[in-house]
Formats: C-alpha cells, structure tokens, sequence
C-alpha cells in the first residue's frame, strides 16, 4: 500500500527548502556565494534557523525509510542500479552537461571570476565553473553514498540488525531520546570546508529511517503522541532563534549544538507522526507536486540566483526582489523540468530519467 504521507512529506519539504533558498539568497548571517541583504529588516533571516536544522535531516531519514520499501521489491544489484542512474548520474555527469551554468552564477555572485586570470584556457575554467555548479546535488550525492553503504551493511550483518531493531520498543520517551546519539553523530564526520557535507547526523538518520522508522509500530506512535513531539519541537525551534540568532547556523558551534540538533530531531518526530495521523492520503495537488518535486529541487536554484542576482544590480525594491526571486524559483524550475525532461539526451544526464522501451 502507498505510503501517502511519505509522499507528502518530501514534496513539502523541498518547497520549504525553496522558500529557505530565496531567503538565504539574500541573507545577512551567512554571506558568501550569495547576493546578501536587501532590505534594513532582518526579521526574515530568523525563519532560516526554523527550517535550516531539521529540513535536510528529515528527508534522509525519510529516505532511508523509503529505501527499506524499494528493497522489499528490489535486488541489492537493482538497487544500486537504479540510485545511480537517479542520483549519481545528475550529479556527476549532470555538471558538466547543465549545472556548469550554475556553476558560472555562483561564481559571478562570490566575485571568483575577480581572482581568475583573464587568459586561463577553457578546458581548466570549465571543469571549475563545473563543480561550483554542484549548488543542492550535494544532497543526492550523500544519498548515493548512504544508499551503496546500505546495500553492502546488509549483505555484512544478514537480517541481524533488522532482528535488533525489531526488538527495540516503539516507546515516545525512548524515540526522543534518540536524540542523544543523532547529537553525538553530529559531531563527527563533517567536512572542514563545506558545510553542508555532514555525514555523521544525515548517515545515522538515513541508517535509522531504513532500520527503524520504517516499521509500521513505530510510525503509529509518533502518530499518537505526534502533537506532544509538536509543542515540544516549537519550543524548542523559538529557544533556537533567540539563542543563535545573529550567528551562522549553518557552521559549528550553532549547527551541530545539543539545542539546535533536539529541535531538529523532535522536529523530525513531530512530522512524521503529524503527517501519519493527518497526511496519509492524496488528492490531485498533493501527486501533482509529488510528481514535480524532484525537477523542482534540481532546477529552483538557477532562476532563483539568476533573478536575485539581476534584480539586486537593476536596484529594485527589495520585498518585490523576494517576491519575484521567489516566483523565478518555482516557475523556473518547473519550465526547466518539462523542457529538459522531454529531451532524450538531457533527461538522462540531467534527471537521471530513462525512458523505457514499449513493446511492441
């Protein structure tokens, strides 16, 4: 049976990641590679440390879950097979047939072109301007990564470790406490220069979306007690914001600190059980946006930085400069998707899409 509220939870999710781009674009915390303020208010800067610790967790926790279903019905070899095709394909091939346009833009915004001699040859700026263009496929990198792990830690441990998690009880007390281990995990395996590569928190969600949270018992108790994990995660998530407010969330300390992770993790909890207990079901705007999610989170980014960026230099009024960025992103990302997801050559490289052959 469909796990609607899944579904669900992922395609929101990316568009709360669209709307924490537009205001990151044009932040005054973490200013590098980004247009920065544009207004002499800052209040909008504070949704960002609402969104910016639990968004990404919860979609590799939600992956992981995801992965215990598709190996149900698949082989290890498929598997592997078909996330490298969806994941590793876009971002690695991908770069260099498309996202070396983003590439250029993220360099045009953090002044790199500045800093490059003006006669260097094309076939060293290009493989620069292309791996600048990695921008969001970090995500789907690390997914890659966690998915080949996970295949190869299940033909290591043999069903033991499913055993182990079956027997662990769906308590709420010891669900939350969870959270003690996703904070120690925080702390390591994060990479010294770009932030966003944290392997440590998103390897240990994803490991305990595909060993844990996939089990149908404990879902129903974060459903039953999911407005506990609610009020407890707002709490938390305002403690958040006046604690760290003015410092960049997205770097040690803030990022990887016991408030900012408890919030994320009780966050985490809080929209899993909510959307179990409200969102398992569908209608035509819910699997519309299902279906468009994935083009929406590889494409926003470009219009969004495109239109930021020209927007800020033809010195437009900046709440108009956010609504129209904002616009750019989901409009752009859309139009990008149905052109480029019809083209035989480009779906493949760009979306990790292949059309399968009808027979005749």
């Amino acid at each position: 049976m469909r796990k609607y509220y899944l579904d669900n939870i992922r395609w929101m999710t990316v568009v709360l990641v669209v709307i924490y781009h537009v205001l990151y674009m044009f932040n005054g915390i973490a200013t590098d590679g980004v247009v920065g303020p544009v207004t002499t208010t800052r209040w909008q800067d504070g949704i960002q440390y609402l969104l910016y610790p639990w968004f990404m967790v919860l979609l590799f926790l939600v992956s992981g879950m995801c992965a215990k279903y598709a190996l149900e019905k698949q082989s290890g070899r498929e598997f592997v097979h078909r996330r490298t095709q969806k994941l590793l394909v876009p971002s690695t091939i991908g770069l260099f047939v498309f996202h070396w346009i983003q590439g250029t833009v993220n360099m045009e915004l953090s002044g790199a072109f500045e800093m490059i001699p003006e006669n260097i040859p094309v076939f060293i700026l290009y493989p620069i301007m292309a791996v600048s263009g990695i921008g969001v496929l970090w995500f789907i990198q690390m997914l890659w990564i966690f998915s080949v792990l996970l295949v190869g830690v299940r033909k290591l441990e043999k069903g033991r470790l499913a055993k182990c998690a079956e027997r662990i009880p769906a308590h709420p007390l010891l669900l939350v406490l969870l959270a003690v281990p996703v904070w120690l995990s925080a702390q390591v395996l994060n990479t010294p220069v770009i932030a966003v590569y944290r392997f440590g928190i998103y390897g240990l969600t994803f490991f305990l979306g595909y060993y844990l949270f996939s089990r149908e018992r404990i879902t129903d108790t974060l459903a039953k007690h999911c407005w506990i994990c609610g009020i407890i995660a707002a709490a938390l998530g305002v403690m958040n914001v006046c604690v760290y407010f003015g410092l960049n969330y997205a770097v040690a300390p803030v990022v990887n600190s016991l408030l900012s992770v408890a919030y994320a993790w009780l966050s985490c909890l809080a929209i899993l059980g909510l959307m179990k207990r409200y969102g398992n079901r569908t209608n035509a705007l819910s699997s519309w946006m299902s279906r468009k999610s994935w083009g929406l989170y590889i494409f926003h980014y470009l219009p969004l930085s495109v239109c930021g960026l020209w927007l800020s230099r033809a010195r437009v009024p900046g709440l108009l400069i956010y609504l129209l960025s904002g616009a750019a992103a989901f409009i752009g990302a859309w139009l990008l998707y149905e052109i480029i997801s019809r083209i035989p050559v480009l779906q493949w490289c760009v979306l990790g899409i292949k059309k399968e052959k009808q027979n005749v």
